[in-house]
């Protein structure tokens, strides 16, 4: 008798909780998100570093530093408009490993290379497999999250991207600073490795492939309903594109090198403190409950850099761009995928990412040349005042849409 009492409790707690359709902490939530950590700690390891590098090792100027991020964005915007169609012909398993052998390939490629030209090329390939595997990842997420909690476990899975916004650039700079450039490039090279074995992990379900006749007409490559959405991302990547890009010359410059890389440390403290709240308030209150005032605390973050002249000020100015930026980039993702149909979401992520990526990618180039005429510290008061300008860029981007 006891022992049939356990076991019904036991079938029952496995079919109430561990099989619920509101399961978030599914084997392969963690696997995908894992796969994201490791390749984002890639991107941003290289993305802080090799603009200084091209400074520092190869003597260019800061326009030319600029093209390291640049090329690498414009590489992904070229191939993201292709990954939704791809995605229903080949498959989602399928095109994960694709984009992290790719991704994988080109991180080992680095270290073999000492010429600012290959360096680019080897950024455009790799670009590529970014391009690819932040599509895919994100497409995977947002299908095997439960509707109901769509907000929170978008939140959490984009919380492995701001941690590794956060861990890749302090690995970074700590192995530039410590051990230099090629054992950076190994480093990068075995996370990249990492992110792919984890993939290899993850048992996605089976799917029925799209298969099209050669005269059948293709579904548009651009997702109408995350056009305004994926603007105004872009416009706000634009600024933040000029922290990733110059913040460890920035800190140089102010006798702040030391601290630069627990900048990144206390942005992601603030993350942690803050993702779990705002995702289920977005969730309870929608979306402009959230994203307005976190537009508000980045441009706070923001003026603070540019008047940053000691190590307190720096770190303040972190806490605020914490709670801003990495609020407002997992949310304008969640309201995308919310405003699309199921069936188009890899088509309409693959459109915000690629109009994001051009505001981030023209940002970093843009702050290349603002810098040869102004200080970085008045590029940053500029910035704060664009970004408050940017509440009224949000206002007409969710007027006419469904999530307010």
């Amino acid at each position: 008798m006891v022992k049939d009492t356990f076991l019904t409790f036991h079938i029952c707690l496995r079919g109430g909780f561990l099989m619920s359709k509101n399961t978030l902490w599914t084997k392969n939530f963690i696997f995908i998100s894992a796969v994201n950590f490791f390749f984002i700690v890639t991107y941003f390891a290289l993305l802080v570093t090799l603009p200084t590098v091209a400074i520092t090792h190869f003597g260019s100027t800061s326009a030319v530093a600029g093209l390291f991020t640049t090329v690498y964005i414009g590489a992904a915007i070229i191939i993201r408009p292709f990954m939704g169609p791809w995605i229903e012909s080949f498959g989602k398993r399928f095109m994960l490993i694709v984009s992290l052998v790719l991704f994988t390939t080109a991180s080992f490629l680095y270290s073999f290379f000492d010429s600012i030209v290959l360096l680019l090329l080897i950024r455009f390939i790799h670009g590529f497999g970014f391009g690819m595997a932040t599509t895919i990842t994100v497409v995977i997420i947002a299908e095997i999250v439960p509707e109901s909690r769509k907000g929170e476990g978008m939140g959490y899975f984009i919380l492995s991207t701001n941690l590794g916004m956060v861990i890749g650039p302090f690995i970074g700079l700590t192995i530039l600073d410590g051990f230099g450039l090629y054992i950076l490039f190994w480093a990068c090279a075995f996370f990249s490795l990492i992110s792919f074995l984890f993939g290899l992990m993850a048992h996605l379900p089976e799917e029925n492939l799209v298969k099209r006749s050669p005269g059948e007409k293709r579904a548009p490559l651009f997702e109408k309903s995350a056009l305004r959405i994926s603007f105004t991302g872009a416009f706000f990547g634009t600024a933040y594109a000029s922290v990733l890009s110059f913040m460890a010359v920035f800190a140089v410059e102010k006798g702040l090198g030391a601290e630069s890389s627990y900048f990144f440390i206390v942005y992601v403290i603030i993350l942690l403190l803050t993702r779990p709240l705002t995702s289920k308030w977005y969730d309870q209150y929608g979306a402009n409950t959230i994203i307005f005032p976190a537009i508000v605390s980045f441009a706070i973050g923001m003026f603070l850099l540019g008047m940053t002249t000691n190590a307190l000020l720096f770190f303040i100015a972190a806490v605020f761009m914490g709670g801003g930026w990495g609020t407002l980039f997992p949310s304008f993702q969640t309201v995308v995928l919310q405003n699309s149909e199921p069936k188009r979401r890899p088509v309409a992520l693959a459109t915000f990412l690629s109009i994001f990526d051009i505001g981030i990618s023209g940002g970093a180039l843009l702050a290349g040349v603002l810098v040869s005429v102004i200080s970085f510290s008045s590029l940053y008061i500029f910035y704060s005042i664009y970004i408050v300008a940017g509440l009224l860029v949000y206002y007409w981007a969710q007027k006419k849409e469904s999530y307010i």
